[in-house]
């Protein structure tokens, strides 16, 4: 009986694969598309989601297939800005001398220590930071993410979009602001302890 189940599955891995690329493909490539620089990227990083949904589907039944896909993908997008996590955001993560108020995350994020609680508090702030994102006007979300975490210059942009440098300064201002108040709380909460 174990080598009927054994010679079946290779078809059924192959057919639960090529379902959920038909029923998520598109709308799991637009998800990442929006939070990186560029379609390669993007294409990458669906890449890397398929490979990991084909080696896990051998040795674990996936309940929710299409929760699944979108947390691997937002974990491999995490991941892919966690490198610029040094040179992080300076004037969001400071903030301002006139805003007392505002969360200093600098001291949590770029603490030499690796451990299981700072590795989760990264993670943990990355996460609400893609989900704030997620809340701005698409224009303060792109210059945001360009100049911030794509580090590209505001001048270069303004090259590429034919709006104006100020403009974007604008924009990324606004987003700067929201995403403040945004990460205040979890800020809060993780100064508590």
């Amino acid at each position: 009986m174990k080598k009927l189940i054994t010679a079946i599955a290779p078809e059924e891995k192959h057919k639960t694969i090529i379902q959920a690329i038909g029923e998520y493909g598109k709308n799991l490539l637009g998800f990442i598309r929006r939070r990186v620089k560029n379609d390669a990227d993007a294409e990458d990083i669906l890449q890397d989601v398929w490979y990991q949904f084909s080696s896990v589907i051998n040795s674990e039944p996936i309940e929710q297939t299409g929760a699944w896909l979108y947390r691997v993908a937002r974990n491999k997008i995490l991941d892919k800005h966690k490198k610029h996590t040094e040179v992080l955001m300076d004037d969001m993560l400071a903030g301002d001398e006139d805003d007392d108020d505002a969360p200093d995350f600098k001291a949590i994020l770029m603490t030499e220590a690796t451990t299981p609680e700072t590795e989760y508090v990264r993670n943990l702030f990355w996460e609400q930071l893609f989900f704030a994102l997620d809340e701005l006007p698409t224009e303060q979300r792109e210059v945001f993410m360009w100049h911030e975490l794509d580090d590209i210059p505001f001048s270069e942009i303004a090259e590429n979009t034919g709006i104006n440098v100020q403009t974007l300064v604008s924009r990324k201002r606004y987003a700067v602001v929201h995403l403040r108040k945004r990460l205040k709380q979890l800020y809060e909460e993780i100064t508590q302890y």
